[in-house]
């Protein structure tokens, strides 16, 4: 099997089965959007290169709609190679087939043809959402907002902001990072992912950055009043602290749902999260770095990432003598500071407001206990046999199948996949420690099957294999879940359950599954299709 044929990425995916799909109506208004996928050259760092952006853009358009309306995307690819776009967080009720995960919902849109997406938002989603594209690494260049507005006649569940503004976090290589990857996999065994050369805010690198002040993203405010940033990490596979110098922030939404509001100095928002945050502009006006860095939750002795910052600038309108050069948030963390990231995370609580309740499965009919590794696979490319990094799930990383698991199971083609993903590891050992065994994953293309309406409890559980403990941010596609507990550590399953959060635990799409430590999520099937599990650290 050829690398090209080779699942670069993890995807548990999970059918839900239904006697009788039901037919979904529209509800709200219809918005159309033409997305034309091509090749434009764009400069950066001081070089130009060529890439594949939608609509030449960088980042790409972003969609605006209210709750309760219905979006048709209609692609065009004038690229060189086949691409899907995925609508990040949205929940396409009873509608997988516009889901866009390449090798599951769909083949991929191949070059010089199109494919119009109907995009289906749940009944409840209100925020910030994103769409990338979900083939190979393409989303480095390939994505952009969804923003939901509150449904007419309706508000928001806190003050209504003065404005809004949207921020897009991203990576930025200077070669074709497609490329980049195959040649992490071919020349390096040990190397999971290709570091950035930058990162970016809203397309730019910021003044820090060579050949780069002159470009600089700048937001114009206006002194007293309250602006709503909607925050997207489109950056390929690093979490992100982000914080704006002399000015606190009020988290009040993420992943296209609201949250309690607390306030805090600066934010950690993983690869695929958004966020939404309350910005006062009440300091004296002037000029502030917006600022972000990684947050680095591997061994501190390994070297190899991105330190960069990346910069915007906050500029008050008014008369005022400008600064020699804007003030950098000194409250912004350090790369390795893992107890102020899960300090950070541990605030997050749903409303739970009669108006945006939480309806938190307690009957549970699936339990599933999931390792979360970096491990070796081996590979055959043109007669060699070698191995390299791949994420795994139960020591199982997927493998793309040469038909699309959702067209398969519809059409009941057998010996696309089987329907055998375990529900627990193999065997049980010290997850977290370092006496590790030396078992290769298995490569395959297997399914979970659940059925209409099971309450389902997952533990996902972090581990040291390859002795490269890391945050794995994990996606799962059609559903959002409640985040009901998370340590350190492997999971104890007489003593963590007595901590989990039933009350009002938050409610996410994507969730980060700290070093050596465990999350515990519930949800309830009731979205019949096909959905994935996907693994953020791991090459996409």
């Amino acid at each position: 099997m050829g690398l090209k044929k080779m699942g670069f990425f993890l995807k548990l995916l999970v059918l839900v089965l239904m006697s009788g799909m039901l037919v979904c109506s529209v509800q709200g208004d219809a918005h159309y959007y033409d997305f034309v996928l091509k090749k434009s050259n764009f400069t950066r760092l001081c070089s130009t290169k060529s890439m594949l952006t939608v609509n030449e853009s960088f980042p790409g358009p972003v969609i605006r709609i209210h709750r309760g309306d219905t979006v048709y995307v209609n692609v065009q690819n004038e690229g060189d190679y086949g691409v899907t776009i995925h609508w990040h967080g949205v929940e396409q009720t009873r509608n997988p087939w516009s889901d866009g995960p390449e090798y599951i919902t769909q083949c991929s849109i191949q070059p010089r043809t199109n494919f119009t997406y109907e995009v289906i938002l749940g009944k409840d989603q209100e925020g910030t959402l994103w769409w990338h594209a979900h083939s190979n690494w393409t989303r480095a260049t390939v994505h952009g907002a969804i923003v939901v507005l509150p449904a007419e006649g309706t508000t928001y569940p806190y003050p209504k902001p003065d404005a809004e503004d949207v921020i897009v976090l991203a990576s930025w290589y200077k070669g074709d990072v497609n490329l980049l990857v195959q040649e992490a996999l071919l020349q390096n065994s040990t190397s999971s992912t290709p570091v950035s050369d930058a990162y970016t805010i809203n397309g730019q690198p910021g003044d820090f950055a060579a050949c780069s002040n002159g470009t600089t993203y700048r937001l114009l405010v206006d002194y007293g009043k309250t602006y709503l940033l909607r925050i997207v990490n489109a950056i390929m596979n690093s979490e992100t602290f982000f914080a704006i110098s002399g000015h606190n922030l009020t988290v009040v939404g993420t992943d296209g749902t609201y949250t309690k509001p607390f306030v805090t100095s600066f934010i950690m928002i993983a690869p695929g999260q958004t966020m939404d945050v309350l910005v006062t502009m009440d300091q004296a006006p002037s000029y502030y770095y917006i600022a972000a860095r990684q947050f680095v939750s591997e061994n501190p002795e390994v070297p190899d990432f991105d330190d960069s910052n990346v910069t915007a600038i906050i500029q008050y309108r008014g008369n005022y003598t400008p600064p020699a050069a804007p003030s950098f948030p000194a409250n912004l963390p350090a790369y390795h500071q893992l107890e102020v990231a899960y300090s950070f995370l541990s605030q997050f609580r749903s409303l739970a407001s009669p108006e945006h309740p939480v309806n938190v499965p307690l009957d549970i009919t699936t339990r599933m206990y999931i390792t979360v590794a970096m491990n070796s696979v081996v590979y055959e490319d043109e007669g060699t046999t070698g191995t390299y990094i791949a994420s795994s799930l139960n020591n199982i990383s997927f493998l793309n199948p040469e038909m699309d698991v959702l067209q398969a199971y519809y059409r009941h083609v057998a010996g696309v996949y089987t329907t055998d993903f375990p529900d627990h590891p193999s065997y049980y050992f010290n997850f977290t420690g370092y006496d590790m065994p030396s078992d290769v994953t298995m490569q395959a293309t297997k399914v979970k099957v659940l059925n209409y309406n099971e309450s389902v409890e997952i533990i996902f559980q972090g581990t040291n294999l390859q002795y490269t403990p890391e945050d794995h941010p994990l996606h799962l596609h059609g559903y959002t879940f409640y985040v009901i507990g998370s340590g350190y550590g492997v999971f104890d399953n007489e003593t963590d359950p007595q901590g989990f959060n039933l009350v009002d635990p938050p409610e996410r799409n994507t969730v980060t599954v700290p070093q050596n430590g465990w999350v515990a999520l519930r949800f309830v099937a009731n979205n019949p299709g096909g959905c994935i599990l996907q693994d953020y650290a791991s090459i996409l």
